[in-house]
């Protein structure tokens, strides 16, 4: 364990991560676990930070892999088998998948059958309550939109994700034995309610022929305000509707919902045309591209309540994209370098999407212990750059 000792002097910019705000999600989870009497499982896609996964054994939380790199992820540091999905698995890959998942999802009906020898080939030589067994299911779309961002909607017309009823028949493929769907993106659970109607109306009639139900990701709820005995209510009525399956649910953001932040620092100012905008050794591009991508403007600590009476600036990151930069924020006073910009909630959905474009220095990564140690997690050096191109 490499410890700082004064992370007041150390050299910007870095994430760190709370393990006393990862335990308190965790314990909302794990409250929503127990009472509603579901499976919750976090999403790799969302958090990949293995080494602070000693949390998530505590608490005995599996997880969900979409590739055989959070699969094989799962595996070694979460010590158990992991629910699967992937939008087409290969002839190359599926017997991985199948050698490291307790649950399989496929995409289509063609993907399940272009499949189905091999997972029947495989399941044959274990009994369907062993722990070799894999429970194959079929994602569905409901065409239930709940979700304003376009890049992050599921249900648009034309989604590549999952089937419709229509596609089914009277009966699902043999050897289906769970449906999955994914509709939410850091949703409320009214959203899911709107969603399961949707899903009952359109796919009840093939529950009585499955053992497990999958209600994918996008339940934030370890965020202030969300409704998490409406939530618990909710699953508790499907399950009393439905008492014979089993009920899934794998969140990406609520497990590391602010639970990091983003320190760096302010290098240079510059004006043009009247904008003043401040370099940062940080890039929104390279180290928090859902800014971007979503887009979304993130809280600063050290900024107020936006007022070009004060001090304003856009904030630039330290890459030669010229979109790189997100604005505008207010300051109490005017910013300067060597002024400590704080970028919160940047954790979940941050540290597994960051990389190397222009060369950019990676943040190292730091985690406070519940203990107050600080602990280097990660120093990235021009090694890492350089073995990512090799």
């Amino acid at each position: 364990m490499q410890i700082i000792d004064n992370i007041d002097k150390y050299p910007t910019p870095y994430f760190i991560v709370y393990e006393d705000l990862i335990r308190k999600n965790l314990n909302l989870i794990d409250k929503v676990r127990r009472d509603a009497g579901v499976e919750i499982i976090m999403a790799f896609k969302a958090n990949a930070l293995w080494k602070t996964f000693g949390t998530l054994r505590e608490f005995g939380f599996s997880s969900t892999a979409s590739s055989l790199n959070e699969l094989k992820l799962g595996n070694e540091f979460l010590c158990r088998k992991v629910h699967s999905y992937c939008p087409a698995y290969t002839q190359l890959t599926i017997r991985e998948f199948l050698k490291g998942s307790s649950h399989i999802t496929f995409n289509s009906i063609s993907q399940f059958l272009q499949h189905k020898a091999t997972l029947d080939e495989y399941n044959a030589t274990f009994g369907k309550d062993s722990d070799g067994y894999v429970s194959a299911g079929l994602r569905v779309n409901p065409q239930c939109s709940v979700i304003e961002t376009d890049i992050y909607n599921p249900a648009l017309p034309g989604s590549r994700f999952g089937v419709t009823a229509d596609m089914i028949g009277d009966r699902l493929p043999d050897g289906i034995e769970g449906l999955h769907f994914h509709q939410l993106c850091e949703s409320t659970s009214y959203d899911l309610e709107k969603v399961l109607d949707a899903f009952k109306s359109q796919f009840g009639k093939y529950l009585s022929q499955v053992k497990w139900v999958n209600m994918g990701g996008g339940h934030l709820m370890t965020r202030e305000g969300y409704d998490v005995e409406h939530l618990i209510k909710l699953l508790k009525n499907f399950k009393a509707e439905f008492p014979w399956l089993d009920v899934i649910l794998e969140p990406g953001s609520a497990f590391m919902w602010r639970t990091g932040n983003l320190i760096s620092s302010v290098v240079d100012v510059v004006e043009n045309q009247g904008i003043k905008t401040a370099i940062i050794d940080a890039s929104f591009a390279c180290h928090m591209p859902d800014t971007l991508e979503m887009p979304y403007m993130p809280i600063i600590s050290e900024s107020v309540e936006l007022n070009h009476d004060l001090p304003t600036y856009r904030l630039g990151g330290n890459s030669c994209l010229s979109g790189d930069y997100k604005g505008d924020w207010s300051f109490p006073k005017p910013l300067k370098p060597g002024d400590k910009i704080t970028f919160e909630d940047m954790n979940h959905y941050t540290t597994v999407k960051t990389h190397f474009f222009n060369g950019i220095q990676h943040p190292n990564i730091v985690f406070l212990h519940s203990n107050g140690t600080f602990e280097l997690l990660k120093h990235y050096t021009y090694e890492d750059y350089k073995n990512r191109m090799d």
